[in-house]
């Protein structure tokens, strides 16, 4: 999609990952199983919007992004099975297949129980769930700092989460007011991409039922690169979800600092 020189701004809302995200239910008993995200998918069953005015930029090195946290739905006709969507920021995943650094939410509602996930990836390895992590709907995320919580968060306070690449092959996730976590990995980020995700993800070798998550307005949403230069959604490459021919979201009002991403 873009030269490898390229740091491209990805507005997703998109079943676009690769790698398959393993123990949705054991997540949703204890949030004990493993997953992945990985590497975007081709584009097949989605609808792309290509944008101009794509900077040229050495190094993404950090991004951002706030949000308030939708309560999902089963969709129209649906049923009270079990219904997930994940909505996460991060480095990597779109030209990059060798690592993604990320962090985000997983939305799911199950029966009619409706539950929240907070996660972090340093891909290939798997996605780890952050323990002592209350997360209510209407609640504000700042997807800047990711760290391990120290505390419960209670709905109506505002989290920040960062996730840094600090070299090729290392990052921090941090969360305000408590612990921050290093990672490494042999795998080497290629910082050409940051992304702002909704997405139905994949659990096994198929994509679990999509929830209607309603609305993820992502504000303060910024990418820094290592050279301090600063970007956001404005301009960026555009993908929706299309299942079974049908498009089941809509991204729109991408300016500097924020974007809306919709289920329609």
């Amino acid at each position: 999609m873009f030269a490898s020189t390229f740091l491209s701004y990805l507005l997703f809302a998109t079943a676009a990952l690769a790698a398959p995200r393993h123990g949705l239910n054991a997540r949703i008993a204890r949030r004990a199983g493993a997953r992945f995200s990985g590497p975007r998918l081709p584009v097949d069953g989605v609808n792309t919007l290509e944008h101009g005015n794509v900077s040229n930029v050495d190094y993404s090195s950090n991004w951002a992004g706030t949000f308030v946290v939708p309560t999902p739905k089963a969709p129209s006709g649906g049923g009270s099975g079990t219904y997930s969507a994940s909505a996460w920021v991060g480095i990597d995943g779109d030209t990059c297949g060798s690592a993604i650094l990320q962090t985000g939410i997983d939305l799911t509602i199950s029966g009619g129980s409706v539950s929240f996930d907070a996660w972090y990836e340093y891909f290939p390895d798997v996605a780890h769930d952050f323990s002592n992590f209350e997360i209510s709907a209407g609640e504000w995320n700042s997807c800047r700092e990711l760290r391990l919580l120290t505390k419960s968060i209670k709905s109506g306070n505002t989290i920040t989460l960062t996730a840094t690449a600090t070299s090729a092959t290392a990052g921090t996730v941090t969360i305000k007011n408590t612990v921050t976590k290093a990672l490494t990995s042999t795998a080497k980020l290629c910082g050409e991409n940051a992304e702002w995700i909704v997405e139905d993800y994949e659990e096994g070798s198929s994509l679990v039922p999509f929830a209607n998550f309603g609305k993820v307005v992502f504000t303060k949403a910024q990418a820094t690169t290592s050279s301090g230069t600063k970007v956001g959604p404005s301009g960026a490459a555009i993908l929706d979800i299309r299942q079974n021919n049908k498009v089941l979201t809509s991204v729109t009002g991408a300016t500097s600092n924020s974007v809306t991403i919709a289920y329609v």
